[in-house]
């Protein structure tokens, strides 16, 4: 379900998003096709996986007014923060307008064509001009006027068709010139066929998503930013860990030589496993150093203590839960992979290994 703020609903004062489905969306005519829901629903969930909260998530549809030129339909990812709310991706349906300008530009026919596995029976819509008419009604002007005869959807056609039927004339616009045509009964026959098809050409559409990437990681830093409830002066940098750019941070218990080939081990199976880490033999306590990369957002932490040196275990710490759990020195690198690349979760790490009971 995306949070969605359509053109509608803001055009009936609505504030708030209206959780949907988009396919639902979709089918309903809020969303212009399937592929632009695609688009949306794949951003929703990037933003959600680097650290964005869904509840200050929306997208909102571009108005009438706000529209390009060039688009049928537009959707901004909105980030809400300190500053309100912020445009952080646009989310662009151009159709097909690129390929069909550059085709009337360059007189190079740009469209692709699909063959059918099989042949099927279709009620095709057929336009053809007069060109006989045409050419004398509009002279230079004649390719122009049947390419844009040609290029007409079947709403538009059938509209043509029944006004034309009443004697009634109608104007058509180019869509590469802006100029307009007026085109009287006669000059173009348009009717509906039973036929057999073997594929169909089209005009690929463009969807043209555009992130803000200097905006999503000012919000991703304003998002994960809290303060400790038990201690105000504890601040907390909550980035999941796919996004942190250390995963784990590597303490011996006290400033020890005996420690430190075993925490050598660990941190080079860690660069091994592709988990960035850092050292920290500082001789500042346990508490303080869990603070001091709890503030840098790194997700977790290994402490290598006595009981390490004759049992080849150590504790593993979650960042924001502050639980702790025991494991074997062998077993780190692997899990740290998992839990950083999202394959494993703490719950799961938590239900494997035994929990340790410390105050920080």
């Amino acid at each position: 379900r995306g949070p969605l703020l359509s053109a509608r609903a803001q055009r009936a004062a609505v504030e708030k998003p209206v959780a949907m489905k988009l396919g639902d969306a979709v089918r309903d005519g809020i969303i212009a096709n399937e592929t632009l829901g695609y688009f949306i629903g794949r951003t929703y969930l990037f933003l959600k996986k680097v650290g964005i909260d869904p509840t200050r998530l929306r997208f909102r549809q571009h108005l009438q007014h706000e529209m390009a030129h060039y688009a049928c339909d537009c959707w901004d990812a909105e980030i809400e923060c300190s500053y309100g709310w912020v445009e952080c991706v646009g989310l662009a349906d151009r159709s097909a307008y690129d390929l069909t300008a550059h085709s009337a530009a360059t007189k190079v026919d740009l469209s692709a064509h699909e063959t059918f596995a099989e042949p099927v029976m279709e009620e095709v819509l057929e336009i053809k001009p007069n060109k006989k008419d045409v050419a004398k009604a509009f002279k230079r002007d004649t390719k122009l006027v049947t390419e844009t005869l040609e290029a007409m959807d079947e709403a538009e056609a059938m509209a043509m068709a029944e006004a034309h039927a009443s004697g009634a004339d109608v104007s058509i616009k180019s869509v590469t010139t802006g100029q307009e045509f007026t085109i009287t009964p006669g000059m173009v026959a348009i009717a509906k066929k039973t036929k057999k098809v073997t594929g169909r050409s089209f005009v690929p559409s463009v969807i043209e998503p555009s992130f803000g990437i200097g905006r999503v990681l000012y919000m991703v830093f304003e998002h994960s930013f809290y303060v400790r409830e038990d201690d105000d002066q504890k601040t907390v940098f909550k980035f999941p860990a796919v996004m942190a750019p250390t995963k784990c941070a590597l303490f011996p218990l006290q400033v020890k030589k005996d420690f430190e080939p075993m925490l050598e081990r660990i941190s080079r199976s860690l660069v091994s496993a592709g988990v960035s880490n850092k050292i920290d033999d500082s001789s500042a306590s346990i508490g303080k150093r869990y603070a001091r990369f709890d503030e840098l957002g790194v997700p977790f932490a290994v402490t290598v203590d006595f009981d390490s040196l004759t049992d080849d275990t150590v504790t593993l710490r979650e960042r924001d839960s502050t639980t702790q759990l025991r494991l074997p020195a062998d077993d780190v690198a692997d899990l740290l992979m998992r839990l950083s690349n999202g394959s494993a979760t703490w719950e799961e790490a938590a239900a494997k290994y035994p929990a340790v009971t410390a105050k920080e």
